[in-house]
């Protein structure tokens, strides 16, 4: 390497092995957007970066391109109007195998150090990322830059952080001495190396391209694979930076840059399948629907596959000491990027004989009332409420929220469509309560976006029961509760743990469930359907790298 990496960042390094092992708040990236952390200039500096890129080719010099692509549209209202060079499936892999052969030998120390340098200047550039991020996704400024930014740099250097630890497990050269009685002992030298798996695929989504993007491509590219970064159509430009910057470190650092390529492609193509089903592709990461991750598991055989799928998550409410800071944190859960989360919120399940308060006993039309009020008043300055809600990323959910409105369930609260400040052309839409019974199948399945169904049940047992069968049936990524009772609350914590999902209890403050800080939140489980991984711990690097041994006699 003409640069050690690994020394310049080996302190930030061991400071997020400790990190993840104490499981406390740490981050080496503020997430506050300011000049006296960023600069002055960063700001505008990285608004300026976005506007530079609109209407040209991206500046991605990639062998092998047979022509462009780009069609991307921000969800506030303007065409991006941003080519990126288009590189056959089979050219890329051959290239990603190619720069493979120099970048295995490398070794763990050179892996990690390029990493933690990329990250490094990722986070120098969180204003221009955030910037690509808002107007991909939709995002409002301020979520896209701490979810886009320094949140999904947290995650990058977690993946990072755990295959570091895992890789520094293994010995190098050890001295084995095994004695034989009398007879001198059998000595014999072993050389242990860590090995990668190979090319690694990571396939974006299209609303958090880079913090669901990011644990993947980091634990892949410390543990010595290639990787190619897919983009989803809609969202190319944020990981596109990405990579652009990550092969800048490479080439620093005098490895070939096609150790991370980008696999840019058109909306209706199929370069998604014919990379997944490439036999050099040995490392898949995927965020998306169900069925998508469904078809990769069961066909890309001969790759180690994560994935990140849909789920229906619940919220149990059984009695509460102040309903309304309640009903406060929910509404701003159900309105936040307008639903568009994995996390958020979907079925609020309440006994229909209603809960009790410190203030009294609350019917169910009473608390779904209070419910739709939260959000009444938490959008009702459009000003105020767009930088809650962002807009939405696809015309799709639009659809869904008429297809919700189709089920004929009484209406708590419509929605609404609001104008935009900044920009008039933005889909903005304020959060549809439902009123649902329980054991109605039509909200059995995801509902992505800003819908919300508040369910009659007939008890918090019942609650409890319905949430742990639709977990292990849909999965759950969030599972939230409200209870003043702490057996109840010991319930539900088992039934979680049972089901395989992710408890918040009685969120009232300034944490939502839709949240989940690196560190210390893992974010998805592994144990239900909706994801068969965890963001991050050990077994989501453990398997990218393998270890092949030596031995001779000493």
């Amino acid at each position: 390497m003409s640069t050690d990496f690994f020394s310049s960042h080996q302190a930030v390094l061991e400071q997020a092995v400790a990190a993840a092992a104490a499981r406390g708040y740490w981050s080496p990236f503020s997430e506050s957007p300011s000049p006296r952390i960023y600069g002055e200039t960063a700001n505008d500096d990285g608004r300026a970066a976005f506007e530079a890129y609109r209407g040209h080719d991206f500046p991605l010099d990639l062998d092998g391109a047979s022509g462009k692509t780009g069609a991307e549209v921000s969800p506030f209202g303007f065409d991006l109007n941003i080519s990126y060079p288009q590189v056959p499936a089979p050219a890329l892999t051959a290239q990603s195998q190619q720069a493979l052969e120099s970048w295995r030998e490398a070794g763990p120390r050179a892996w990690v150090g390029v990493a933690l340098e990329i990250l490094k200047r990722l986070n120098q550039r969180s204003f221009e990322i955030a910037y690509a991020v808002q107007h991909t996704t939709g995002q409002g400024f301020m979520m896209a830059f701490q979810a886009g930014g320094p949140h999904a740099q947290d995650r990058g250097l977690e993946a990072v952080a755990y295959a570091w630890q895992e890789m520094a497990r293994i010995p190098g050269l050890v001295s084995w001495e095994k004695p034989q009685g009398k007879h001198d002992p059998i000595r014999m030298q072993k050389q242990f190396t860590v090995v990668p798996r190979g090319v690694g695929l990571v396939i974006g989504c299209s609303t958090f391209p880079t913090w669901n993007g990011y644990p993947g491509l980091f634990a892949s590219l410390a543990t010595g694979n290639t990787v190619i970064v897919k983009p989803h159509p809609a969202a190319i430009l944020p990981l596109a930076i990405t990579v652009n910057i990550g092969r800048e470190v490479l080439a620093e650092a005098g490895f070939d840059p096609n150790v991370l390529l980008l696999a840019a492609h058109g909306a209706q193509d199929d370069t998604a399948q014919a990379l997944a089903l490439d036999p050099a592709v040995k490392l898949i990461d995927f965020t998306g629907s169900s069925a998508n991750g469904n078809w990769l598991e069961s066909n890309a055989r001969q790759a180690q596959v994560y994935t990140e799928k849909a789920g229906v998550n619940a919220v149990i409410i059984d009695s509460a000491d102040d309903f309304k800071s309640v009903a406060r944190n929910l509404a701003f859960s159900f309105a936040l990027y307008s639903g568009q989360m994995c996390t958020a919120p979907q079925n609020i399940y309440v006994p229909r004989g209603g809960i009790e308060t410190a203030d009294g006993h609350l019917s169910f039309d009473e608390v779904a009332q209070g419910l739709a009020a939260a959000v009444e008043k938490l959008t009702a300055d459009p000003a105020k409420a767009v930088e809650v809600t962002g807009a939405v990323q696809n015309s799709a959910t639009l659809q869904r929220i008429q297809d919700a409105r189709a089920l004929g369930l009484p209406v708590l609260c419509e929605s609404r469509s609001l104008p935009h400040p900044q920009f008039e052309q933005a889909r903005v839409q304020t959060p549809l309560l439902l009123k649902a019974e329980a054991g109605d199948p039509q909200i059995a399945r995801e509902w992505f976006g800003p819908i919300v169904f508040v369910v009659a049940t007939d008890s918090t047992a019942d609650s409890i029961g319905l949430m742990q069968r639709s977990v292990a049936l849909h999965g759950a990524l969030s599972l939230s509760a409200y209870t003043t009772d702490k057996a109840i609350a010991g319930q539900v914590q088992k039934a979680a743990e049972r089901a395989g999902v992710s408890l918040s209890l009685n969120l009232t403050g300034g944490v939502f469930v839709n949240q989940t800080a690196a560190f210390s939140d893992f974010h998805g489980t592994g144990a239900n359907p909706s994801a068969n991984a965890a963001l991050s711990d050990s077994a989501y690097v453990a398997n990218r790298f393998r270890v092949v041994q030596t031995r001779w006699h000493a």
